[in-house]
């Protein structure tokens, strides 16, 4: 086993245009060892991975892969021989075979011999253990088949260090024992992982190190077993004493009033257990939750884009038909997605177009749409929320990011709900647009409606008044009088204990 390290990233700065990404960083990862790199979004995990991966070109510092410079910026197959990243969501092409998948982009000159491609395949695979039939289409592998495709894929080239990006996210718990299994295997091999979970509990199980950043710099790197979790949450959260979140004066739900909307028995197979909860007039509802915790899922179960395997949910006693948008909106159910770009905009529309997309039955008698009506609703909407746009008739996507998502805010409210649901409501918006839209779902609540934000964002989740933290699928603890920002992060990481 080589006595270099299989990473040694220093001094490494990046910038992306006026934000300081990466701040003299530093990562170091051994040979055999599985480290993890943690720390909350923003914090530059995603760019430090992008410049050991090369795909990004950093401003200042070094890289190096067993004592040898990394490749020159752009030679793709220099870096594939040193470093390989597996996504958390598959890169494999879900048509092709997994002999295919392997062999993708470098198959030999000629005609391709299909018998031999798939012998060489089936031979790799046993190479690192992997057992997966080579003539099968990836779209028919299990998700963890496909995460051992990957490696098996990433290892042929020579890469000696595999970056696993929340590589537990789709898997239950066996699947994570199995891979963890493989994982230890190549360890043993020499192969280097860099480990990137929410998942804190999982780092205490797999890796032997641990390294932290925080606002884009280095905060520490410790041995797993030398540290407690309560000091690596300190680290990620920058909170080392009991400062907590109270929110007081500002609880303002009438606890004795009837709730707004409720969910029994609520499920979704896959996403997360059997729960209830109940919302009532004038309180925002915080669902708290990293990747894979079920949050999300919840919260679009709750706004009717999934339809629920068990339980029901109702706006003020009265069912809402599950899976149906719709209903949804018309029982008074108003819906922010997470991601405005894929799920809340169309983008060569305009900003009146945009914000009145539900409520096109009162724009003209006899389901027309006047145009006059149209632009008069949405010089209210942009008033309402102080939208700047050059007005109604303005491209949604000449808008800056926190203005479409304002946009898409106004199309929410556009029929007065009754419940509000917003998914991630700030993701992708400056500052300023964040303090906004978050006084946004206040101003809901406080006219007597009931709002969700579903969130792992502690600034989204400061203006609640009740907090729900969900891991893997389940309500793991519950705040209504107060929480510090490491008792809660702690909850969502899947190390704390229900209050």
């Amino acid at each position: 086993m080589s006595a270099e390290p299989a990473l040694d990233a220093r001094g490494i700065v990046k910038r992306f245009g006026p934000t300081l990404a990466l701040d003299s960083v530093a990562l170091t990862v051994r040979p055999g060892e599985s480290h993890a790199l943690v720390g909350r979004n923003g914090a530059g995990k995603s760019t430090l991975v992008g410049v050991v991966t090369g795909l990004h070109r950093p401003d200042a510092g070094t890289v190096a892969f067993a004592g040898a410079p990394a490749p020159a910026f752009g030679d793709r197959a220099g870096w594939r021989s040193k470093v390989a990243c597996v996504y958390q969501r598959s890169m494999v092409v879900p048509e092709l075979t997994v002999a295919e998948n392997l062999f993708l982009n470098r198959f030999e000159r000629g005609p391709i011999r299909w018998g031999r491609l798939r012998r060489r395949a089936a031979e790799l695979l046993a190479e690192y253990g992997v057992n997966v039939d080579p003539g099968l289409r990836a779209r028919e592998l299990t998700v963890e088949q496909r995460q051992f495709v990957e490696i098996a894929r990433a290892l042929s080239f020579g890469a000696r260090l595999i970056v696993l990006d929340e590589p537990t996210a789709q898997l239950d718990a066996r699947g994570i024992q199995r891979l963890f299994g493989k994982l230890r295997e190549l360890q043993a091999q020499g192969v280097a992982f860099l480990f990137i979970s929410h998942h804190l509990q999982e780092v205490y199980e797999l890796c032997t190190a641990v390294t932290v950043y925080r606002d884009a710099r280095h905060v520490l790197t410790a041995p797993v077993a030398e540290l407690a979790k309560d000091d690596l949450v300190a680290a990620m959260t920058g909170e080392a004493g009991g400062t907590s979140w109270r929110p007081g004066a500002r609880a303002r739900r009438a606890s004795g009033a009837a709730p707004v909307l409720t969910a029994e028995g609520l499920a979704l197979d896959g996403e997360f257990e059997p729960l209830d909860l109940a919302v009532r007039p004038g309180e925002v509802l915080g669902l708290a939750g990293a990747a894979a915790s079920g949050a999300t899922a919840l919260g679009e179960t709750l706004a009717g884009m999934r339809r629920a395997s068990a339980g029901r949910i109702a706006v003020r006693g009265r069912p809402v038909r599950p899976g149906s948008v719709p209903h949804a909106l018309d029982a008074g159910i108003g819906y922010i997605p997470e991601d405005r770009h894929r799920q809340g905009l169309v983008p060569l529309r305009s900003v009146a177009e945009n914000a009145t997309l539900t409520v096109t039955d009162q724009l003209g008698p006899w389901g027309t749409v006047l145009p006059s009506r149209t632009r008069e609703f949405a010089r209210s909407m942009i008033a309402s929320l102080d939208i700047k746009t050059r007005g109604p008739e303005q491209s949604v996507s000449g808008l800056s990011g926190g203005n479409q998502q304002k946009v898409v805010v106004a199309r929410a409210l556009a029929r007065r709900p009754v419940a509000l649901v917003a998914v991630r409501p700030t993701a992708g918006v400056d500052v300023k647009s964040k303090e906004a839209l978050l006084a946004v779902v206040r101003r809901v609540a406080d006219q007597g409606s009931a709002a969700v934000i579903v969130s792992d964002e502690l600034d989204d989740l400061r203006v609640c008044d009740r907090v729900l933290a969900l891991f893997h699928g389940r309500v793991v603890a519950e705040y209504d009088s107060g929480w510090t920002d490491r008792e809660l992060v702690a909850a969502m990481e899947g190390v704390g204990e229900r209050p």
